[in-house]
Formats: structure tokens, C-alpha cells, sequence
């Protein structure tokens, strides 16, 4: 009996080994560099922080997602919700404004400007919540971002910053990371109201929403337009 009893707690122990270090190794974390990735920084750097654009972008959706804010979709006077609550729209605004973005203004006077790019037959602005609305941000991202690969094999083109688009309905956004999973893909930084708001989530998110915008944001044109 006790002869099985160490059989068993050998094997036990085994699995347990195995398992532990499977967890570990499918979830570490990879860069760039580690498949040979050059990562491409902005000519800008719009707020003078001595941070290039697109890596402020990708740091202020950071700093959203280690804040966790609370899942709420409800309607706010004025336009912004509190830092303890969001939806996946206001990740996009709050990592443009650690940038030096206001990206509200914008998407308030290209909606004033152009609302027939914006709106069908009956919709009228409401600049309340405009800014907060995905289909919006695609609408403005197809005309002031460059618009990249959807193609998630083309690792080297998804970079810190980029901004993606899921669903034919345009139903969700996030920012991409500069982490990346064994393969190289990059991690997503979104909120769905999932536990980890950074995540290995791209794959996971095109199986159930196709990719339908893939973007850079061009801050040289900043000034240009605005």
C-alpha cells in the first residue's frame, strides 16, 4: 500500500512540475527585439515629454489599464467619465491625452465640420458622446491615421501605439503593447471589463470580431488640420 502511495505522490508531483512550468513558459513575455523587431518611434513628440508619440499613446492606455476602471457605459454630461470608470473608447481618449491630445476636440470639430461622415439621415452631434462611440473613432482613424496590415502573421508591422478595431459593427478598440506572446503577436491593451486589461487578447478577439481597422496615428498632420 505505502509502495503505492509513493508512486502516487511521484506522479502527482510530476504533473504538478509540468503544469507549473507550462503556466510560466506560455505566459511569458517577449518584445520586440526578441525576434528581431525594429520598433518604430513617431518624428513627434506632440507634448514635449521626451516621448515620442506613439510610445506616449501606448504608455497612457497603459496607465488606464493599471488603473482598472470599473465597466460603465452610462451616458455623462459633459463628456468625460471619472478615472474610475470607462469602456474601451475612453482607453483611445485617455491614452491621446497622455500624448497631449484632445482627442474629444478633435472628433468634436471634424463632427461639426464633416457630419455627413459621421452621421446618417436623422443622427444629430452630441458631443457628449460622440468621442465615446467606436464607429466614430473608425470614421476619424480612416481619415487622419495611416491605415496598417490586418494580417496578424505580419508581426513586425503591429507596433506600440497602433490602434485596432474589431467587428464588422465596429464593437470594440484597443491600443497595441509593446509585449508579445511566443509567436510574436503583440498583447492588447483594452477594456472589455476583464481582469487583466493588458493581455495576450488579439487572437482571441479576432475569433470572435474580426480585425477591421489596424491604425498609426499621424501627429505631423496635427497642426495641419486643426
Amino acid at each position: 500500500m505505502k509502495k503505492y502511495i509513493k508512486y502516487f505522490l511521484i506522479v502527482f508531483l510530476l504533473v504538478g512540475l509540468y503544469l507549473f512550468i507550462n503556466h510560466f513558459s506560455n505566459n511569458k513575455v517577449y518584445y520586440a527585439n526578441d525576434f528581431g523587431i525594429e520598433v518604430i518611434t513617431s518624428p513627434i513628440d506632440y507634448d514635449n515629454d521626451g516621448i515620442d508619440d506613439y510610445m506616449d499613446i501606448m504608455l497612457g492606455a497603459r496607465k488606464d489599464a493599471q488603473n482598472h476602471p470599473r465597466y460603465d457605459s452610462s451616458y455623462v454630461a459633459g463628456g468625460y467619465p471619472s478615472d474610475d470608470v470607462g469602456v474601451c473608447a475612453d482607453v483611445i481618449w485617455r491614452a491621446f491625452k497622455n500624448a497631449g491630445y484632445m482627442l474629444k476636440d478633435m472628433i468634436d470639430e471634424d463632427t461639426l465640420n464633416n457630419p455627413s461622415d459621421y452621421f446618417s439621415q436623422g443622427e444629430r452631434r452630441d458631443t457628449n458622446i460622440d468621442f465615446r462611440r467606436v464607429r466614430n473613432l473608425k470614421v476619424f482613424f480612416d481619415k487622419y491615421a495611416s491605415s496598417l496590415t490586418l494580417d496578424l502573421n505580419q508581426i513586425e508591422q503591429w507596433q506600440p501605439g497602433d490602434i485596432v478595431i474589431f467587428g464588422e459593427k465596429y464593437t470594440h478598440i484597443g491600443i497595441i503593447s509593446d509585449k508579445r506572446n511566443k509567436k510574436g503577436i503583440p498583447y492588447l491593451i483594452h477594456n472589455a471589463g476583464q481582469l487583466h486589461r493588458e493581455e495576450d487578447a488579439l487572437v482571441k478577439w479576432m475569433k470572435k470580431d474580426t480585425i477591421t481597422g489596424h491604425y498609426r496615428w499621424n501627429g505631423e498632420n496635427y497642426d495641419s488640420i486643426w
